[in-house]
């Protein structure tokens, strides 16, 4: 009797996954970490690439919540921040050694645009934190960044 006092259902566990946006397929990754959970594949991935069609070209984090009845909910989050530093500047992949080596420069627009697009998922309400954040992980990646 207490089970059905309590509101909605049990959570059986949460799964964190970075896939291309309207490219789910049940291959791995996504089969096996989905699988073990016992959540349908199909299903997911039907719903994942309905969800981010309009993303396409992007790699979307998404947050899977599993229940206990083997059904599930996600959220979909903004773009990889480091996807979107390498769309800007059009590169394959950040620097090997980002202290000797560069492999382009962002303006502060384009940074300003890509924290704006960022701002839902960081922890700050401010565009200058959200800025400085961005600008953090350019510079990590080998990116050098314009102070203007």
């Amino acid at each position: 009797m207490a089970e059905k006092k309590k509101k909605g259902k049990k959570i059986k566990g949460y799964i964190k996954l970075n896939i291309p946006a309207a490219q789910a397929t049940p291959a791995p990754p996504i089969g096996p970490a989905l699988g073990q959970h016992g959540v349908p594949l199909m299903d997911f991935c039907k719903e994942f690439n309905a969800r981010t069609a309009s993303m396409a070209g992007n790699i979307i984090p998404v947050v899977i919540t599993v229940f206990e009845d083997k059904s599930f909910t996600f959220i979909t989050k903004t773009p990889v921040t480091s996807d979107l530093i390498k769309k800007a500047l059009k590169v394959q992949k950040g620097a090997a050694n980002n202290i000797k080596e560069k492999v382009g420069t962002l303006s502060k627009s384009q940074i300003e645009d890509i924290a704006k697009t960022k701002m839902p998922d960081l922890n700050t309400d401010s565009l200058e934190e959200a800025v400085k954040i961005i600008e953090g992980t350019a510079r990590s990646m080998g990116v050098k960044v314009e102070n203007a």
